[in-house]
């Protein structure tokens, strides 16, 4: 409807005042004022010199004449409120019944690719609720561009060395007795995670002995004996001691181990993984291009940079004077290699926490200097951080909130809280057991992608297991609820010819159901899976709204028929918007 009244509009103003529209802007209407779609006139008025009110009314007379479905229309200022008959909403349903990928755009081999990073946790410890976040916002837009008709790769890389690998490595050694996840009965991310909290303890100590002892609190921090250590351990891991690689690989080992449980109780999957141990040397020979093509600059040192003070920014190492590499290296050699394994990529997003926003820009600038014609195609899906009411969290020092351990509580209180309501009589424990994590994991999910990407979330799990509201199990509850209209219902389908009229509550609903397409659409250019939650969220109040106030199951079997089949849609459009967000919609709460 919104496009042929794009199109007729256009036709208008070429036809009648020989003029080239392009934008034209339409809107649901606002509730406050009665009509379905919202023409804003005031852009126009740079086309055709009238009142606002004087072109809205025009353009009314003539939308009206040349298009059935609007029966009236009203003006508002510069705003065209237009009314659309109930019949192009019976038709759009019969339409929407009749297409099981509605919403949804199917790819296809010529479809462009996308690749989406996300995840991408260091192996010294656990993952945690920060980690929580940028899962599930890569896996769900992921969702939401292939849902575009997108061909999408998700893949992560895995921080695997570095000094802070070697601090657990070292810490294990000194204090673990041999430890293992077995003999302790711990996941094995949790064990390595045990020692990289150890270590910090240990090195705090250090230093108030070196400082008790006489030394500067700077130079206590450099000389902890433990830290030169793991320092030391560092070298021989880049020297590739068999000693030293084989605790790491051990080490590594457990943590993957427990990393991948995580993920599979979380609901996430990768297509394919990088570690930082492969490619930490990757990019020197982009620097050697960088050099030749005048882009980089040598200081007498021998290091290696970027001016990058025309753009706005500053000068950025990209080669110590000793001819090791920085992280923009590596992440230069990276990207190189990405689009080199994917020859076929059109476009790469990186799900990374806004504490690296000036890096993600420094870096690709960097790659359109270079002149990568791909350079344009990365997109950084820079996110808040999650804080608790206690406040920030710390790995080092232990204060992190565990991913399983939050996973179990959110599964715990969705059982306190079905419990009480007593609605799972006759379901085995076992289906009982799966309704929970399913609630639960619901109601952590919605709770965190509710949230704009860009915007800090305090996030408190009691509030999101909650049945009312702006929250998941609120709508999953909904879809139950419709599940339960349906199971009760005839499936006879109903004859568009013989509905005669359409309460203005249906109306509310199926003009919500037919914004779907575009949510999805707007959600993958903006990268915000947000959109679609406060979406799903606006459809289920509107369904509540209209299942308090018109009966389902009414006499009238044409009638019930028209309405069975708009439940069954909204829960149709519930379960594959909870869909792309990870979210599992039941049949019964």
């Amino acid at each position: 409807m919104e496009k042929n009244l794009r199109q007729q509009l256009i036709e208008y103003f070429a036809t009648h005042y020989n003029k080239a529209v392009e934008n034209i802007e339409i809107q649901p209407t606002k509730p406050q004022f009665e009509g379905d779609l919202t023409v804003v006139v005031f852009p126009l008025l740079k086309v055709v010199s009238k009142k606002p009110a004087d072109l809205a009314a025009e353009l009314g007379d003539y939308l009206t004449a040349q298009m059935s479905e609007i029966v009236s229309y009203n003006v508002v200022q510069g705003f065209l409120n237009i009314e659309i008959a109930p019949s192009f909403y019976i038709k759009a349903l019969e339409q929407i019944q009749s297409d099981s990928s509605f919403g949804f755009v199917k790819a296809t081999p010529s479809s462009s690719k996308i690749l989406v990073e996300y995840s991408s946790p260091n192996t010294n410890k656990p993952l945690h609720l920060g980690h929580i976040r940028n899962n599930l916002l890569g896996a769900a837009v992921s969702n939401i561009l292939a849902a575009n008709g997108n061909n999408v790769h998700t893949t992560q890389i895995i921080n695997d060395r570095g000094i802070h690998i070697c601090k657990s490595m070292v810490a294990w050694q000194k204090f673990g007795n041999g430890e293992t996840p077995e003999t302790s009965g711990l996941k094995g991310d949790a064990l390595v995670g045990k020692y990289y909290v150890l270590f910090d303890q240990q090195y705090k100590k250090e230093m108030a002995t070196l400082v008790a002892s006489g030394e500067d609190e700077e130079t206590a921090k450099n000389n902890a004996p433990i830290l030169l250590e793991a320092k030391d351990m560092l070298v021989r891991w880049e020297q590739k001691d068999k000693a030293v690689r084989s605790l790491w690989e051990q080490m590594n080992a457990w943590v993957y181990d427990g990393f991948d449980a995580t993920y599979k109780r979380l609901g996430v999957d990768f297509d394919s993984y990088y570690y930082e141990s492969d490619t930490y040397l990757l990019g020197k020979e982009t620097v050697e291009e960088g050099i030749e093509k005048g882009v980089f600059f040598k200081k007498d040192d021998g290091s290696v940079w970027i001016d990058l003070s025309e753009d706005g920014l500053d000068e950025k190492l990209l080669l110590r004077s000793d001819g090791t590499s920085v992280y923009m290296t590596q992440d230069l050699g990276t990207a190189r290699l990405r689009f080199t394994d994917h020859p076929d990529l059109k476009g790469m997003v990186y799900t990374v926490g806004n504490e690296q926003d000036y890096h993600f820009k420094v870096l690709f600038l960097i790659l359109q200097k270079l002149g990568y014609d791909w350079a344009d195609q990365l997109h950084h899906l820079s996110y808040g951080m999650v804080d608790l009411p206690s406040g920030k969290m710390k790995s080092r020092e232990g204060t992190v909130v565990d991913a399983d351990a939050l996973m179990t509580e959110m599964h715990n209180t969705a059982k306190d809280i079905s419990q009480e309501l007593g609605k799972l009589d006759g379901m085995s424990t076992n289906a009982k057991d799966a309704l929970y994590h399913t609630i639960g994991m619901g109601a952590l999910k919605y709770y965190i992608l509710k949230v704009d990407p860009k915007k800090r979330i305090l996030f408190d799990p009691k509030a999101s297991v909650d049945f009312a509201g702006n929250t998941g199990p609120f709508i999953q509850y909904t879809h139950a609820r419709i599940q339960s209209i349906l199971r009760k219902a005839s499936s006879k389908n109903f004859d568009a010819e013989l509905v005669d009229s359409v309460h203005k509550k249906e109306k509310a609903v199926l003009k919500t159901i037919l914004q779907f397409p575009a949510t999805i659409e707007s959600a993958a250019k903006q990268y915000s899976p947000a959109l679609v939650a406060n979406y799903t969220y606006e459809l289920v109040k509107q369904f509540n709204s209209y299942y308090q106030e018109v009966p389902i199951l009414v006499e009238d079997s044409n009638m019930q028929s028209f309405r069975v089949a708009l439940c069954r849609e909204v829960a149709h459009v519930i379960k594959k918007a909870l869909g792309l967000l990870g979210i599992d919609a039941p049949e019964r709460m």
